[in-house]
């Protein structure tokens, strides 16, 4: 997981015994499908006045690659949920289900994505030591090599060729990469 997770008692005290439960939970779905980026769980105990007994209610976030999963078991008529370790591992059931959904649909796979293609004109070029400016359509000058040009387009290029290309930021600014001629 990219961040701890956060863990949150609303009129209760931190249990530790709790608290090591959910952390245990956590840690059995990050065996499940270990691409989870963030997990915040709150157990809340609401106050409900003219009732016997006090229902936990337990919420999970997880953000995951293309997503999020997120859980409010509200107990409804659940007496069950008087027990705060019932009510966590319900909420985490469910979490475990919507995650294998989430898994199902997107087959597991992450879609990367790409940076966004921009354009811009040759406005210097210094062919013998392999690299040139870019002037973006937003008039900023963009440095670019020659192994940044693809397929043979280096030898095309020339002043005011028109590119296309991917702007990344480096230790000394931003660079163009995946540079091609435009038509």
């Amino acid at each position: 997981m990219e961040t701890d997770p956060q863990i949150t008692f609303h009129g209760l005290d931190a249990s530790p015994a709790l608290t090591a439960l959910i952390e245990e939970r956590i840690a059995k779905l990050e065996q499940f499908y270990d691409r989870i980026t963030s997990c915040r769980v709150t157990v809340e105990l609401p106050h409900r006045q003219g009732r016997k007994g006090h229902l936990y209610e337990v919420a999970i976030e997880m953000e995951v690659p293309g997503g999020m999963v997120s859980v409010n078991r509200t107990p409804g008529n659940i007496y069950a949920h008087e027990d705060a370790r019932v009510a966590i591992r319900d909420s985490f059931d469910a979490a475990r289900r919507q995650l294998e959904d989430h898994v199902r649909k997107t087959g597991g796979v992450h879609v990367k994505s790409h940076p966004e293609k921009r354009h811009g004109r040759v406005v210097r070029l210094f062919p013998d030591e392999g690299y040139g400016f870019i002037r973006t359509e937003g008039g900023d000058e963009v440095y670019f090599q020659r192994d940044s040009v693809v397929r043979d387009d280096w030898e095309k290029l020339d002043l005011e060729s028109d590119l296309q290309f991917s702007l990344m930021d480096g230790e000394k600014g931003p660079f163009a990469v995946n540079v091609s001629l435009r038509f």
